[in-house]
């Protein structure tokens, strides 16, 4: 077995954007919900799934992020000073991680009804097999606006295109790319310096890291383990309002 499978898990949580569409000024992360900064719920599932260590990539109220979660322990930050995109935002995570041979989960901190059930499942999986990244993936009934895993004739993992970038066919899966990642940091290193913000929005993508791992020849696998109510990502008061409900629901059903 190599060695970054006995190497323990490290976390990267990708927290440094503004809520534009959510009217309000406050750091999205920090946005309440059931009285707690959204960003909270991500942190513990970490926990729960025994990944310890966390680094979290702020940028907009960095230091009201930093106060926010004072009470937090094994925190690290790295900041961004410009948003980017998220292969930028990863990449400021370099210095801290560098040394860093096991695994490396990277997580959206406004996604706060992953479980840590799947984040094991995938670590796991990851441990176990030779792979540079493994991606959580989920089936959605109207995936309209995200990214759909392609996959060929024989269901093997091909790429993600974007909504924008997909054709008839393409739009037509329901199966999608939650942002929800573990990375090899060695290869993922080596990937990230090979992109470039060639896209319209000008910003370096963290899934530009994986086209570029498949094409080198690396295992990259997704693996649909993600619920839809895991899935459930925060841009809209809407949507605050519908996990809001999910999250509710949870708390009596385990009363």
């Amino acid at each position: 077995m190599e060695l970054i499978a006995a190497q323990e898990a490290v976390a990267v949580v990708l927290a440094a954007g503004k809520s534009r569409r959510m009217v309000s000024d406050k750091a999205k992360v920090l946005i309440s919900l059931n009285g707690r900064p959204m960003i909270t719920y991500v942190l513990s599932a970490l926990t729960e799934a025994d990944v310890s260590r966390k680094v979290l990539v702020i940028g907009h109220q960095a230091n009201l992020v930093r106060e926010s979660l004072k009470d937090n322990h094994n925190l690290e930050y790295a900041f961004q000073a410009s948003q980017l995109g998220t292969g930028h935002a990863v990449g400021c995570c370099r210095d801290l991680l560098r040394d860093h041979e096991g695994p490396m989960v990277i997580l959206a901190g406004d996604q706060p009804l992953i479980q840590a059930a799947s984040i094991k499942h995938l670590v796991k999986t990851f441990q176990e097999n030779s792979y540079a990244c493994i991606l959580g993936s989920a089936t959605l009934d109207d995936p309209s606006g995200l990214g759909r895993i392609v996959r060929d004739e024989n269901q093997n993992f091909l790429r993600i295109v974007e909504q924008k970038d997909a054709d008839e066919k393409e739009q037509s899966i329901q199966e999608i790319n939650v942002s929800c990642y573990v990375f090899d940091p060695r290869l993922l290193w080596e990937a990230l310096d090979k992109i470039s913000p060639d896209n319209n929005q000008k910003e370096w993508y963290l899934t530009d890291c994986i086209e570029v791992l498949i094409q080198q020849g690396h295992r990259v696998e997704a693996l649909n383990v993600i619920s839809p109510v895991e899935a459930l990502g925060i841009n809209t008061q809407e949507q605050l309002l519908e996990v809001e409900r999910q999250i509710q629901n949870q708390c009596h059903s385990s009363k």
